[in-house]
């Protein structure tokens, strides 16, 4: 998992600016830069439980409901960036 210093000022600015809403979680846009994407991708992965297995379905489920138009790039960038981990078969996803 990439280590990129935000101060909560920043943290905040950058929630605001990307997330259409908190509560429930939707995305207005995915960033490319390192440290937004960082600050998105920690507040995507807290909507998974550590501990618990997910099925594909399971991650897509939660993941459409945050960015419906591109649901599976999240879902390969939890993975990519370390926030999740999968079997190689890809039958379970697990926060890492």
């Amino acid at each position: 998992m990439e280590t990129i210093d935000v101060t909560p000022e920043e943290e905040e600015k950058i929630l605001n600016n990307v997330f259409i809403s908190l509560e429930p979680l939707k995305l207005k846009v995915i960033s490319s830069k390192a440290k937004k994407k960082a600050v998105i991708f920690k507040k995507i992965a807290g909507q998974f439980e550590k501990g618990k297995h997910y099925t594909e379905m399971d991650v897509n489920g939660i993941l459409k409901g945050i960015y419906p138009e591109d649901y599976s790039t999240l879902r390969r960038s939890l993975i990519d960036l370390g926030y999740m981990d999968r079997k190689s078969d890809g039958s379970e996803y697990w926060l890492k």
